[in-house]
């Protein structure tokens, strides 16, 4: 039996009982014994009783649907209280030295080893100066949770907090008590659920909120800890100006599928980000202005300031009038399209040089430690959030730019673009980039798609440098994508080099990425407007919908080997920008494993990645979580690339050939092979209804159609919610299976011991089977699926109990996640919440299909609890 960890079930036991008052005080003691009752029979038959299950069934078949909604609230809210307990837990023991056996030291014993094998401390030290690790924010709709829910969740974790402080009176103890108690009562009399879908505004919104309420703190923090570690291990400094860490953004760019975001709507979050960048300055600069009231100062402060007594203050007075006319100037532009005044700052170096010059004259004056404390801080947040707070990246689709250039060619005479070959595109598209002459004439009136992929490219033109990111094509294929878009920008007036970065996605596309990156590097006209490093993003989504997971990493990592190949030939720096979710299915998995399991070469002090859906909450929603989480980015990008992992031996890489050729096989054999399949996903799970919910800004589909047409999120989610995951592992139990039968267990062994990449994918596929359960699917089977179509069902929870049992005889182990009983335990303790929940969605589903409710019916509502209960359980569950 694993046990849980004693303070965390006191938590969580406090907060359950709290939220049984609440519930009480709200609903009567009726319904909370119903609930109690339902819990207790879901625990009783979760550990084999007939009994408990016969209760738990009759207690669900006696509620209306009005008790229906409550219920799933009920248990829904006790999952987020156990977040919360876990969270904080996190937070606990980092404080109390709990963990610092691997978080607080990795970084010190990784510096020890990398000098034991020869890296000199001064070479170590630049080398994480310039580290550069991008953190791309993603809003995506597995972050089910309302913000006003988020902050008071976020509460009641500081409550818990100081709670644990060991000198309070027992007066203080009982007042932690009662505002613990209001929150929760905050908390159940707050609606959870969203009623209109956000608009992509609103999810950017959300993104600064992160920033401003845990990163704005957490990175200073970060960095100083880093320092600290620098001197302790090897007696250097970090650089002020270093920043191994940098935030960017999906939320306002991402266009690709989602009509929501247009070009007006882009603009509009970039000056919300300008807006928020300067108050958040405006603070640190009032801060500091009440700080530094000193007046030894140096003669370049004193020319600066003027005739002051106060020298440091009136430096910083002449910055906070121009933030705050930025401030303003940005929030009139949001309403109308007005000139920027001069006083606008509209470069990181005009924000900087003041703070700089405050710093150095601190130092010059003998008043270091005071340059040491909150301006150190402010000079660190400019150096990693800079002016605009984050890089905005564009993503569109690559037919809609060919769509716009076929426009284009037909309306000049030149015939359809769309029809060329792909030697012409390139003729075409070089030769017009080498042209100083616009191409498009000024009486040209483009249809509505081609008008706003023109006006996105002109959003991008008026941009500054530092506000925007790269430009991504979604479905690459060739290098005409890239030369399309970089001929659109072009039309449109940009002036300086812009990244445009090919997203392969398919199978086919991971294929041929490094012939297209060749090709494309090959041609003089393109290599000349190269500026920097040639960035190519990684697709984990798309391709494990079009073949499996199994076959999909394979492909990642072997077009990641050739891309490197490829730009080192051509003596090219590459950035490889990773597109992974937060579940295996998508990519997902522990950071720190995921970087160190990368091809050798292949991170090279740079590296890219999306941070999506919920994980962001969970990574860096809180500021000591968040502090930890970009050290673990900081020491395992600083790890793969001075110390990356020896190439897979060739009969490992045979071996995984043979793998992956039968997984896609096994995989595609009932995705696209069985001739029922679409229409049992479709009973069996709640895809249909995860379309009209209003979880996100974007559509569930790109296009009408089948499962091809899905986007990878609800393909995963839908199967997240029945607990079968069967995207993250059809097609591995076929492959391993038949590998172990062919007398190649010693491999595998070997594999799992010796190479990264693949004992990542056994440990990712462990947790997420550790969460699947068959029996739960069973039960969606039973209440929603056609007779006709329970037998597919049956062979699909088949082929995942044999996938558990390939897992184990892998790992040596009689229980999944035997080595890691606090996870196992957790989610133990979880199940009991999340079975009603599970059985409740069966029934709501079955209700919602014959009821054909509206989406402010009892059964919807409930419907969308249940939906956000179960993703709050499961936590990475898109």
């Amino acid at each position: 039996m694993f046990e849980i960890d004693a303070h965390l079930r006191e938590n969580v036991r406090q907060l359950g009982e709290l939220l049984g008052e609440v519930i009480r005080s709200h609903l009567g003691a009726d319904m909370l014994a119903r609930i109690e009752r339902i819990r207790l029979g879901a625990k009783s038959a979760r550990q084999g009783s007939d009994e408990g299950a016969k209760v738990l069934q009759q207690a669900l078949a006696e509620l209306d649907d009005e008790q229906v909604v409550q219920v799933a609230r009920a248990f829904n809210q006790f999952l987020n209280l156990a977040n919360i307990s876990e969270q904080y837990q996190r937070i606990r023991r980092l404080r109390d030295g709990e963990e610092a056996r691997f978080e607080d030291r990795v970084l010190s014993e990784l510096l020890e080893r990398l000098q034991q094998a020869g890296h000199e401390s001064s070479a170590l030290a630049q080398q994480l100066a310039k580290l550069e690790i991008e953190l791309v924010l993603t809003a995506h709709p597995t972050e089910v949770s309302r913000r006003t829910l988020i902050q008071k969740y976020d509460a009641i974790s500081e409550q818990l907090a100081w709670r644990d402080h060991n000198d309070l009176t027992p007066a203080e103890l009982a007042r932690c008590r009662d505002r613990l108690a209001r929150l929760i009562a905050s908390a159940w009399h707050t609606d959870e659920i969203r009623h209109e879908r956000p608009t992509p505004v609103d999810e950017a919104k959300w993104g600064f909120a992160v920033i401003e309420n845990s990163l704005w703190q957490a990175v200073p923090n970060y960095l100083r800890k880093i320092d600290q570690t620098l001197q302790d291990s090897i007696g250097e400094r970090l650089p002020l100006d270093a920043a191994p860490v940098r935030i960017a953004s999906w939320m306002g760019g991402d266009r690709d599928g989602n009509p929501n975001v247009t070009a007006t709507v882009t603009r509009e979050v970039l000056l919300l980000a300008r807006w928020m960048a300067a108050d958040l300055y405006l603070r640190d600069v009032d801060g500091l202005a009440a700080e530094l009231s000193m007046h030894a100062a140096s003669k370049a402060l004193l020319a600066q300031a003027g005739d002051s007594r106060e020298p440091y203050r009136a430096v910083l007075k002449q910055l906070r009038e121009r933030l705050r006319v930025t401030r303003q100037w940005a929030q009139d532009a949001l309403h109308a399209d007005i000139p920027a005044p001069a006083q606008v700052l509209s470069d990181n170096a005009e924000l900087l040089a003041p703070l700089q010059l405050c710093y150095d004259s601190l130092k010059a004056s003998g008043l270091g430690l005071i340059a040491d404390g909150h301006l150190t801080d402010t000079l660190r947040r400019v150096a990693t959030f800079g002016l605009f707070l984050v890089r905005l990246d564009l993503r569109q689709e690559s037919t809609r730019h060919s769509q716009a250039v076929s426009e284009i060619t037909q309306f000049l005479g030149l015939g359809d673009y769309s029809q060329w070959t792909e030697a012409k595109r390139q003729s075409f598209l070089l030769k017009e980039l080498e042209n100083p002459r616009p191409l498009l004439p000024g009486h040209f009136r483009a249809t509505p798609d081609t008008a706003e992929v023109l006006a996105t490219c002109k959003v991008a033109a008026e941009a500054p440098e530092g506000a925007l990111g790269s430009y991504v094509i979604s479905m690459a294929g060739a290098p005409s994508d890239v030369l399309a878009v970089q001929l659109l920008l072009k039309e449109a007036g940009l002036q300086r080099p812009m990244r445009v970065v090919p997203l392969f996605e398919t199978l086919d596309d991971l294929e041929f990425a490094g012939k297209c990156i060749n090709t494309l590097l090959g041609l003089d006209g393109y290599r000349r407007r190269l500026a920097g490093p040639q960035e190519v993003m990684i697709g984990y989504s798309d391709s494990s919908k079009d073949a499996g997971t199994l076959a999909a990493t394979w492909a990642q990592y072997r077009a990641q080997e050739r891309l490197v190949q490829v730009c080192r030939n051509h003596e090219v720096e590459l950035i490889l920008f990773h597109g992974r979710g937060g579940t295996v299915g998508r990519g997902g998995g522990p950071a720190h494993a995921a970087i160190l399991s990368q091809p050798p070469g292949s991170v090279a002090g740079r590296f890219r990645v999306t941070e999506q859906g919920e994980m962001i909450r969970f990574k860096f929603g809180l500021p000591e979580l968040a502090v930890q989480s970009l050290e673990m980015y900081v020491a395992a990008v600083l790890e793969a690339t001075l110390a990356p992992p020896k190439p897979p031996k060739p009969a490992w890489r045979k071996l995984m050939d043979q793998l992956a050729e039968q997984g896609v096989e096994a995989y595609r054999g009932v995705v696209r092979g069985e001739p029922t399949f679409v229409e049992y996903f479709r009973q069996a799970t709640p895809e249909q209804e995860l379309g009209r919910l209003p979880l996100g800004s974007r559509p569930a589909k790109r296009r009408a159609g089948g499962i091809e047409s899905l986007r990878a999120i609800p393909w995963i989610f839908a199967w997240t919610q029945t607990r079968l995951m069967l995207p993250s592992w059809l097609g591995w139990e076929v492959a391993l299976e038949q590998a172990l039968a062919d007398g190649h267990g010693k491999t595998l062994q070997a594999m799992r011991a010796q190479w990264p990449f693949f004992r990542t994918r056994i440990d990712m596929l462990e947790m997420v089977l550790a969460k699947a359960d068959a029996s739960i699917a069973r039960l969606y089977d039973e209440r929603l699926v056609a007779d006709e179509h329970k037998a597919l069902g049956e062979s699909l929870r088949q082929r995942l109990q044999r996938m558990q049992q390939v897992v184990l005889t892998l790992t040596g182990q009689t229980e999944l996640l035997q080595a890691s009983p606090d996870i196992r335990a957790a989610l133990t303790v979880r199940d009991s919440y999340l079975d009603p929940l599970h059985l409740l969605q069966a029934e709501l589903l079955a209700r919602s299909r014959q009821q054909q409710g509206a989406l402010d019916s009892p059964v919807e509502r409930a419907l969308l609890v249940t939906v956000a209960g179960i993703a709050a359980g499961l936590r990475n569950t898109g």
